[in-house]
């Protein structure tokens, strides 16, 4: 027999797994809103050009480069390098709360930006490089995988998680759900801002990046004091 079996004091003292603040619900579920706003809010501002659904760039970029519309093509190709270039940086730093930051900071520059040069690509460059950063950053939460910026794959999740047998697939299908309900709720409130207060809206993903900030800062502090 084993001395784990066979010692009831080592049982009981074994810690138990915690997810990283960065895993948890709530901030999946303010990253996953600010990422449904940022699409709709960049469709509209950005003569419809995807900030997070490098899916829809790539497919406009191919479809209007058929048409010989070399220069709506064009539009599709800066958020595309952005992105890639905020994901490798992403990857190779594995900071997350570096990168959530650093995606604040490129949302700032780009509400700035906007007024001046509404239909430069620095802006919607700007918008993916952060999102990049945070994709990459945050693809987990709780015990599953998921997509901070996008809706579908984390749609097919949920379907997998309902036909599984694993005994803690009903927590996975809920939480599935949950992040794609806060897609939809950071789309509508996305389209209505952005129709609004143009520009001045960008405040609000920033808002909800921040409180994500805050609460991995929080529940990191207060395990260090802890």
């Amino acid at each position: 027999m084993s001395i784990e079996a066979t010692s009831p004091h080592l049982v009981a003292t074994a810690p138990a797994k915690v997810c990283a603040p960065e895993q948890s619900l709530p901030v999946a579920c303010l990253l996953i809103m600010s990422g449904g706003f940022l699409d709709v809010f960049t469709w509209l501002s950005l003569d419809g050009v995807f900030a997070n659904s490098q899916t829809g760039n790539v497919v406009f970029l191919g479809m209007y480069a058929a048409m010989g519309r070399w220069h709506e093509a064009a539009n599709h190709f800066p958020p595309i390098a952005a992105f890639l270039a905020g994901a490798w940086l992403a990857i190779r730093i594995r900071a997350p709360l570096l990168c959530l930051a650093g995606e604040i900071v490129s949302l700032v520059i780009a509400m700035w930006l906007l007024p001046h040069a509404p239909s430069g690509p620095l802006t919607i460059m700007g918008i993916s490089f952060g999102v990049a950063l945070q994709t990459a950053s945050f693809r987990r939460v709780e015990n599953w995988k998921y997509l901070s910026v996008t809706v579908t794959g984390n749609m097919l999740r949920g379907v997998q998680q309902l036909t599984s047998a694993d005994p803690e697939a009903a927590r996975g299908a809920k939480i599935m759900l949950t992040i794609c309900l806060m897609f939809l709720v950071g789309t509508a409130i996305g389209g209505f801002t952005t129709v609004h207060l143009a520009a001045n809206s960008l405040v609000i993903p920033i808002g909800l990046l921040a409180c994500a900030l805050w609460l991995c800062c929080r529940h990191r502090y207060r395990r260090y004091l802890g």
